[in-house]
């Protein structure tokens, strides 16, 4: 699918990425999924992936009703820009060493549900006209919406499939 530039086409793709991540974590044996990933990188790991995409729908789920209830709220938490957001990455990743892979499954699974719930209210324009929302910069709602959804699942995948190679 393209894409979207619609919010129905929106939620098709966050769906059904997410359901192909499933599937592919579901063909995976007990033993790969608990594996280390055999290439060097910073998500060493399923549940590293998994809390990585946890923590992305957390930054969306907190930054979207602050801003749509006229509080001002960056994206990227406080001291994190766009430059800089790779060392953010890294911190999530400190801060989840000791959750479990069945914790981490359980937080993606319910956040995935609560992003959909939020885009659900919102409508073609809102989410696609770039500027509509002066705090989203140059770009428009629905960019924010599939970076942290469909695209996220697509790295999620890329990462998980070199794990199985």
């Amino acid at each position: 699918m393209a894409r979207p530039t619609n919010k129905h086409d929106l939620i098709v793709l966050a769906n059904s990425q997410f359901e192909k991540l499933w599937k592919l974590i579901d063909s995976m044996s007990e033993e790969k999924r608990l594996a280390t990933f055999s290439f060097e990188d910073r998500d060493r790991n399923l549940r590293d992936v998994l809390v990585h995409l946890y923590e992305w729908h957390q930054l969306l789920l907190h930054w979207l009703p602050a801003n749509l209830a006229g509080k001002a709220v960056n994206f990227l938490p406080t001291p994190y820009n766009w430059k800089t957001y790779p060392q953010m990455n890294v911190e999530i990743w400190k801060k989840h060493q000791t959750t479990s892979l069945k914790e981490a499954v359980a937080l993606l699974k319910e956040t995935h549900i609560e992003i959909i719930k939020l885009i659900e209210p919102l409508t073609d324009d809102e989410l696609f006209t770039k500027k509509y929302f002066p705090w989203t910069g140059t770009t428009n709602l629905g960019s924010y919406c599939i970076s942290a959804t469909s695209s996220h699942y697509d790295w999620a995948m890329k990462k998980l499939k070199q794990h199985l190679k």
